[in-house]
């Protein structure tokens, strides 16, 4: 069964008006804090959303619609009491729900694998789930947050003044229909939050929690959390696979980069065609073959490497990322890698007439494909654990790249084309090493499994 979400957005956050008069539409690098927690839970597999409004709900039925540009289906419904407690808004929304659903919050961003793994937790009818943090980050405001006391599987006490607690509520939940029933009653009893109603299933020992893994969220209530998170969020953006180049000089400019182009209406895709034609570009003054042209070319090259992230960092930032942009992006790259050492070839062998140049290059481009080829597989296999630890280098898109302008920079293409050549080829010929020694050790415990 596909589940729904519930997502509160009634309130008026008033600690957020500086930046913005409708809190769930404030932006946060490029998206409003809304539109991160549906297209956060879209990436979990939730494609129908039920939106609770308040404080100008007409703008935030205006802004999203009928959800169609984010690939999801969304219906609202309206909280005119929006100035009491969040409880009435779920209330508001009871007849949308006769099965589970996700509770979520308008202001809260997390990281999608805390939804996934919540969403593959059985859930009794009589009980709700919430996702709990033992571990607090720094940047999250303990005065303010919601206290939570657990003890064995369930959730035993919560609250904001709760003086004796273990965890921290997130906010993100998934519930059965009961809970329209405890908070209508803890409503009758005086408290409209949505505590209230979580107590009352405390007490009947039917509220568990899950507990949270390394994974970040963050609820942003003022321009400290929105600046919090924004720093969460590109922390984020850096990869157990990029290579030195990447990590330490190309990422600080290409995410300087992205965050401009956040502002404008260009796509991933795009980028990744700009970045071919500044690839192209450098390419064309290598093919003269003199110094000057050497130095413009290695700059655009250059350029065009930190370029080459920005692609896939807004396409993060946005949530939009999608196989075919991956696809693309990759495509274009061989090409612009084929440009490059074949303008370098070209222009060598147009000033000195050495025709070892194209032997030479030769090797280089296939050292350069075959990195690229084995990158994918080689980075799956050996991404996690004490493998890990032991393949650390990789000679990545970014190292010869870097490589190249180095070379036409100091005018030595010929000694920087045999140094790419093999390294890129030694760097092919290690990984299907490491590969069968893993093969290898791997035996013993496949054929363990055929024997049990």
């Amino acid at each position: 069964m596909k589940m729904k979400a519930l997502i509160i957005a009634a309130g008026q956050g008033k600690r957020l008006r500086p930046i913005g008069d409708t809190k769930p539409l404030v932006t946060l690098l490029g998206l409003g804090l809304i539109e991160r927690v549906i297209l956060t839970a879209k990436k979990s597999g939730i494609k129908e959303f039920c939106i609770v409004t308040g404080y100008h709900g007409e703008q935030i039925r205006e802004a999203l619609s009928d959800g169609e540009k984010y690939g999801v289906k969304i219906q609202y419904v309206q909280n005119d009491s929006w100035t009491r407690g969040n409880a009435i808004s779920i209330l508001k929304a009871r007849d949308n729900f006769k099965e589970s659903f996700v509770l979520l919050m308008a202001d809260h961003n997390y990281d999608h694998r805390i939804l996934d793994r919540l969403l593959k937790t059985k859930i009794g009818k009589d009980e709700c789930i919430l996702c709990v943090d033992r571990n607090p980050k720094n940047h999250l405001n303990i005065d303010d947050a919601t206290k939570v006391r657990t003890v064995d599987h369930i959730i035993e006490a919560i609250g904001k003044d709760l003086i004796d607690y273990n965890c921290i509520d997130t906010g993100i939940f998934i519930c059965s229909p009961v809970i329209f029933d405890v908070l209508e009653q803890s409503v009758s009893q005086g408290d409209e939050g949505l505590s209230g109603g979580i107590k009352i299933l405390a007490q009947r020992h039917k509220m568990r929690y899950m507990q949270l893994e390394d994974n970040f969220w963050i609820d942003v209530d003022d321009k400290t959390d929105r600046k919090n998170a924004e720093l969460l969020i590109c922390n984020k953006l850096k990869k157990d696979t990029d290579g030195p180049v990447s990590r330490i000089l190309n990422r600080p400019i290409s995410l300087r980069i992205s965050k401009i182009l956040l502002k404008t209406g260009i796509t991933p895709n795009q980028i990744s065609i700009l970045s071919f034609v500044i690839g192209l570009a450098g390419a064309s003054f290598f093919f003269v073959g003199e110094y000057f042209y050497l130095i413009l070319g290695a700059m655009l090259v250059h350029f065009h490497s930190v370029v080459d992230g920005c692609d896939g960092e807004v396409a993060r930032l946005k949530l939009r990322q999608t196989k075919y942009g991956g696809w693309l992006d990759s495509v274009l790259d061989r090409y612009a890698d084929a440009a490059i050492i074949l303008g370098l070839s070209y222009g060598y062998w147009s000033i000195t007439g050495d025709a070892t140049i194209w032997i030479i290059g030769f090797f280089a481009l296939i050292g350069t494909f075959l990195n690229s080829y084995t990158s994918s597989k080689y980075d799956s296999i050996f991404k996690n654990g004490d493998m890990a630890k032991r393949s650390r280098f990789r000679m990545g898109r970014d190292v010869r790249l870097l490589l190249i302008v180095i070379g036409a920079l100091t005018n030595q293409v010929l000694i920087m084309l045999i140094i790419l050549a093999v390294i890129s080829n030694f760097e092919a010929l290690r990984r299907l090493i490491v590969f069968r020694n893993k093969l290898d050790e791997d035996k013993p415990t496949i054929n363990k499994a055929f024997v049990n």
